[in-house]
């Protein structure tokens, strides 16, 4: 992890890091359905949860989303030259439980001109979350607008 913001011209199609993990508990579910406002039983309702296939609550995919990437964050330094441009094909093949232990796989997948903003592009990175045995719960590909050191013409 440098300490040095990175540019465009920094960042490399196959480069790839691994965030520290970071285990999903109980309270993490009740507090994301009080800030979503998301009490869905198979969230929040023990009872309800035991006659469903997987018998007990399950964090929910935006949960699992957000911490995966608050993880990002924790595993690399502030960057100003780093914004978010929007997500892509976000999916949850697999239930998280509280409990479990999740971190996230990166990988910079693309790298393109902005259509129109010569002093940005824009990069994407693959960001794969798994459990503690290794399956994945999410994934997403994430669209970063990203400073360019030396302005396109």
């Amino acid at each position: 992890m440098s300490d040095e913001p990175k540019f465009f011209e920094d960042y490399e199609i196959g480069e790839s890091f691994v965030t520290p993990g970071r285990t999903i508990t109980e309270t993490d579910v009740v507090t994301h359905a009080m800030h979503s406002g998301d009490w869905q039983p198979h969230h929040t309702d023990a009872e309800f949860c035991k006659t469903q296939p997987f018998k007990k609550p399950i964090a929910h995919g935006t949960l699992t989303f957000a911490f995966s990437v608050g993880l990002i964050f924790r595993a690399e330094s502030a960057n100003p030259n780093v914004m978010n441009y929007g997500y892509d094909k976000i999916r949850f093949p697999a239930l998280v439980f509280p409990g479990d232990t999740i971190k996230v796989e990166v990988k910079i997948t693309a790298k393109k001109d902005h259509h129109k903003i010569k002093t940005h592009g824009l990069l994407t990175q693959t960001e794969t979350t798994v459990n503690q045995r290794g399956e994945t719960v999410a994934f997403v590909e994430h669209i970063l607008f990203v400073t360019r050191r030396t302005p396109l013409d």
